[in-house]
């Protein structure tokens, strides 16, 4: 599976931004979608995830209620929209993928994209 994120940029407080994940090479909807970031000088974290058939979602506590994962298989593309983002919000953002059967929410993706940046002033 090879992944492809865009739709990063730079943001004021508050704003929104969506960011896309387009993936080749297989049918997406085999597929666990994760969003990944890495803000300078921090380990690489979870942010959200979504199963294969788009009915589960799961995300970190710093971003509840402020980010939506979503996805659309027929296109093979998984999508994080984001809202009221704070500055704490910079980082590199990476789509992930693993098999839909692989248990786990937060780890063991097999396949990365190559980031997109987002930039939250304050």
């Amino acid at each position: 599976v090879q992944l492809q994120a865009s739709g990063g940029g730079l943001v004021q407080a508050g704003g929104s931004l969506k960011l896309a994940c387009a993936a080749s090479g297989r049918t997406l909807s085999s597929y666990r979608m994760g969003w990944f970031r890495q803000a300078p000088g921090k380990e690489r974290e979870f942010v959200a995830t979504i199963s294969g058939s788009g009915g589960t979602t799961y995300y970190a506590d710093s971003v509840k209620g402020r980010f939506t994962i979503s996805r659309d298989n027929a296109k093979n593309t998984v999508y994080l929209q984001m809202h009221s983002l704070k500055p704490e919000d910079t980082a590199v953002y990476y789509c992930a993928a693993k098999p839909a059967l692989r248990a786990g929410y937060t780890s063991t993706y097999d396949y990365w994209g190559q980031g997109t940046q987002v930039t939250v002033s304050s």
